[in-house]
């Protein structure tokens, strides 16, 4: 039997944010953590936003899970509450959407980069916790349960401890050498749109050009633009495009085009952002992937976290939430089970069909930002949900509701919305037949 002892010594293999998460979760226990990531340590680089970082929308799930480490309040101390979208129309007309019936339900904009500092910060002073950067992990070796990692220099050190855990994203080479010689599925999608990060700048005074507690997004069927507050009063947009096609990615080759693109759909924002063309050439272009695989653990000894099993698209905004998630089950499992292996399996069990399900909210969401929330039957709708919701508060929870302000899980929250739907779809069936019955009535 393999048990969580005290001083029990547990490798990570990814220092972001699930990673140094998990770290806190572990030495609260009493484990003895060595956390291993590739990159330099980016506290000490002076790493800034751009990029491929998409500032991330904190909601209800990672607060709960920061809670639980007792980083709740520093972590929301650095982040701007977001109490809806703001819908920028190509004519420059802008709606607001209120996410839910209150203030309670909001979301928190925040910097990737500044929280992935937090927690390292939070690991690194705890004494059982060592943090080891520019160390990539090149292999694992199952038959002696031990990993291999490149040092900085080149040189090579085999890795023994209790247990292995997988956290180093999307494209994990943890994965792939636990699922080497074994019957794994595995599957990637990417999404044949990219996505390029600009800066909306504050004004001179450090005040905002747009209302800051607001996400702003700029749908436009063919491309999509979306807005993250930052403290400073500027905002982080996130330009997603196609690759292919016209107005693409491939047909962008300098600033005329660059200029073009934002006449045409983006009129209201290009005169709001001076350095447009030099951040576009600075900024790399990011790709957009949904992965899924099993399984998530290879005996007792090895398990995954976050999108090393379940890489999502950003547009529910839950990736980290459900990857923080992803740390407070698996700490639930190892306390409650004795056995590690039994462990493991409960917490992919009880965790894969709801990440699965996630991957294709996050999918559906997509269309949603780029077509719908413009689109009167839509907000038609959203208004008719929170009105429900305002007669019954425990009956009647809207799908976003759930998703981003409940820790009800994924698929059950799916389940939920869709007989909610066919209970609406009955009301209106029912009282379209009545019209018609009285209309026929009354000519009668």
């Amino acid at each position: 039997m393999t048990t969580m002892q005290s001083q029990e010594h547990v490798v990570i293999l990814g220092g972001g944010l699930a990673g140094s998460l998990f770290a806190l979760y572990l030495a609260r226990r009493g484990a003895r953590v060595d956390v291993y990531e590739r990159r330099a340590d980016p506290r000490k680089l002076g790493v800034t936003k751009g990029g491929r970082s998409i500032n991330l929308g904190l909601s209800k799930r990672g607060i709960t899970s920061l809670a639980e480490v007792g980083l709740r309040d520093e972590v929301l101390a650095t982040a701007v509450a977001m109490e809806g979208r703001v819908i920028h129309d190509l004519d420059g007309a802008q709606h607001f959407q209120p996410y839910g019936k209150n203030r309670q339900e909001v979301l928190h904009s925040i910097d990737r980069n500044e929280l992935n500092e937090i927690l390292l910060d939070r690991a690194e002073e705890h004494p059982n916790v060592a943090l080891h950067f520019e160390h990539r992990c090149v292999a694992i070796d199952h038959a002696t349960r031990e990993v291999s990692i490149e040092k900085p220099g080149g040189t090579i050190e085999r890795l023994r401890a209790d247990w292995f855990l997988g956290a180093d994203g999307a494209f994990s080479k943890v994965r792939e050498e636990m699922q080497r010689g074994l019957r794994a599925n595995y599957s990637r999608e990417f999404l044949e749109w990219g996505y390029k990060e600009l800066t909306l700048p504050a004004n001179a005074d450090g005040s905002s050009q747009l209302k800051l507690n607001a996400l702003h997004v700029w749908p436009r069927g063919h491309c999509l633009i979306v807005s993250h507050a930052n403290r400073n009063g500027s905002h982080t947009l996130t330009l997603f495009l196609p690759f292919e096609g016209p107005d693409s990615f491939e047909h962008i080759h300098g600033r005329a085009d660059i200029e073009r693109l934002f006449r045409k759909f983006f009129p209201d924002l290009a005169p709001l952002l001076p350095d447009l063309c030099d951040e576009w050439e600075r900024h790399p272009t990011g790709t957009l992937v949904t992965t899924k695989t099993a399984p998530w653990h290879l005996d007792d000894w090895l398990v995954l976290v976050g999108d090393a099993c379940h890489a999502v698209y950003p547009f529910y905004g839950q990736g980290m939430n459900s990857a923080f998630e992803d740390c407070a089950a698996l700490s639930r499992a190892l306390a409650q089970h004795a056995d590690r292996a039994t462990a493991f399996r409960e917490y992919e069990r009880s965790r894969k069909p709801h990440t699965d399900t996630l991957a294709e909210l996050s999918k559906a969401n997509f269309v949603e930002l780029r077509q719908k929330v413009a689109s009167p039957l839509f907000l038609l709708r959203k208004r008719l949900d929170v009105f429900l919701n305002r007669l019954a508060p425990e009956g009647w929870l809207p799908l976003y509701t759930m998703i981003a302000h409940t820790t009800i899980p994924y698929g059950d929250a799916l389940v939920r919305a869709r007989k909610q739907d066919r209970v609406l779809l009955a009301v209106a069936t029912t009282a379209a037949a009545i019209a018609v019955l009285g209309a026929a009535l009354l000519v009668r």
